[in-house]
């Protein structure tokens, strides 16, 4: 028979040791739900981080639509200008063929009325009827002249006025060809060197690629970080990731597409 002080003993120690073990079963439990909500709250803070890049990549995609729209104008409205220029200058050319006629013909009524007025004191004893059909001729000469050196002053107004709309011409086309990139450039990463940070791209100056500006890089549309070009050739460039721009754990890879973003600021 197990005397009572024992079995007294033995159901201390077991109480003590369910106590314990509620101890430790509470503190992991606690553990667990921190565990739990540090993960949910990681969870959260990773998809909000998401919901921006996306966000972010959306008004990227807007922009850049956006620009492409006002690219296609611009260039329809250099390619008028462009149309207006050539005309101007074929007008000039037009207008000096017609001012060097018309100094040519001034030349040859000056020739003319020099003759006409050398006649007289050449004859001898011209009759009173071939004087006055000299003075006639020597006056029309005259008159054609007056009008031909009015045709040269007009003429020559109308050269000055198209030289000045080929110069305004040629600073408006100037003044809307865009600069900084095309925003409908799109490519792709070629090769990624980690260790120094940068990518080479299939695309380059051939392509409108220009240095110091900024591309985006995606993974399946997704917005992976960014670029800045830092040199070009004709057919590829280099850039310079920008880390800051990467998520945590993600590396731009070869294969993702690259889309122009802007010149850098």
């Amino acid at each position: 028979m197990i005397p009572p002080k024992t079995i007294i003993s033995a159901s201390v120690f077991l109480l003590v040791l369910s106590a314990v073990l509620g101890v430790l079963n509470t503190q992991k439990t606690l553990g667990l739900r921190a565990q739990a909500t540090r993960a949910e709250v990681a969870r959260n803070a990773a998809e909000q981080l998401r919901i921006a890049r996306e966000r972010e990549l959306k008004g990227r995609e807007a922009a850049v639509a956006a620009a492409n729209a006002k690219f296609g104008e611009t260039r329809t409205k250099v390619a008028s200008t462009e149309a207006e220029l050539i005309k101007a200058q074929k007008e000039k050319n037009d207008l000096q063929a017609k001012l060097s006629e018309s100094e040519t013909e001034i030349a040859r009524l000056l020739k003319r009325i020099d003759d006409a007025e050398a006649k007289p004191a050449i004859s001898a004893n011209p009759s009173t009827a071939s004087t006055a059909d000299l003075q006639a001729q020597l006056e029309d000469a005259k008159k054609q002249l007056d009008a031909s050196e009015g045709e040269k002053t007009l003429l020559s107004d109308k050269i000055r006025a198209s030289q000045e709309r080929s110069t305004q011409l040629e600073t408006e086309k100037k003044r809307r060809l865009p600069a900084g990139g095309d925003p409908g450039i799109r490519g792709r990463v070629l090769a990624v060197n980690q260790a120094y940070n940068f990518v080479v791209l299939n695309l380059g100056g051939r392509q409108g690629v220009e240095p110091n500006t900024e591309m985006l890089v995606l993974r399946g549309g997704s917005f992976i970080g960014k670029i800045r070009i830092s040199s070009v050739e004709p057919a590829t460039a280099i850039g310079d990731i920008i880390t800051s721009s990467l998520a945590r754990g993600v590396q731009v890879q070869p294969g993702d597409t690259v889309i122009y973003a802007g010149p850098n600021s």
